[in-house]
């Protein structure tokens, strides 16, 4: 599978715009676009290194997520503008050498529940968590939000809250790497906990708007 190593943790369900300009990336599009649909790569977090330069990558995390490309725009000059989904993890088992681009022997991992008891019950807590969580990151801001419609199913509510939760990419990553929906919704809650503890800790500031929309400049 090709990847596309990224300062980012991308999760399944969650839309990731691209900008590619670096050569190696853009010839890592035209193969795609090449092929026929569906036509999907793997977003990796780095570890250490950086997506762009001359030094570029030294070390990835081992579990990733496909994308699928959903939109394409190419330019004149070679770029492309790329919207894509997040599709399904992976588990890194080997790294080929980068000729042009890295290239990787990769192992999907399935979607599950876990213990499907522990992960009904935390469905409301975790509901309840990230809804403070929203209110403290108003407040704390000085801003204001609209209460979303979260889902009911444990792994959808795993991944959403993952993907929308502020924080560093270590913790993102040990979410995505989460066995299962369970775990994954104990481990939300814990980091929710502990976000809404510094928020109220901290002053308020003003800022803007909540939303984001994650995007790589690579």
């Amino acid at each position: 599978m090709p990847l596309f190593p990224l300062g980012t943790v991308l999760f399944p369900g969650l839309v990731l715009p691209l900008h590619v300009f670096e050569s190696r990336y853009r010839q890592l599009v035209r193969d795609l676009l090449a092929k026929p649909e569906p036509r999907e790569f793997g977003v990796i977090a780095i570890r250490h290194g950086r997506e762009t330069g001359i030094d570029g990558v030294s070390d990835v995390y081992d579990v990733g997520c496909t994308a699928e490309i959903r939109q394409v725009e190419a330019f004149d000059d070679g770029r492309y503008a790329l919207v894509t989904v997040g599709m399904r993890r992976f588990r890194l088992l080997g790294l080929a050498d980068p000729r042009p681009y890295l290239e990787a022997d990769v192992e999907l991992l399935d979607d599950v529940e876990g213990d499907q008891t522990a992960a009904a019950l935390a469905v409301r807590p975790v509901q309840q968590a990230f809804l403070d969580y929203l209110s403290a990151l108003a407040e704390q801001r000085g801003a204001t939000y609209e209460a979303p419609e979260l889902p009911d199913e444990p792994i959808l509510l795993s991944y959403l809250v993952a993907a929308a939760i502020v924080v560093d990419m270590a913790d993102k990553q040990r979410l995505l790497a989460a066995p299962d929906a369970a775990r994954r919704l104990a481990a939300d809650r814990e980091l929710l906990s502990r976000e809404i503890r510094m928020l109220r800790a901290l002053p308020t500031t003003p800022a803007p708007e909540l939303r984001y929309s994650p995007y790589s400049p690579n």
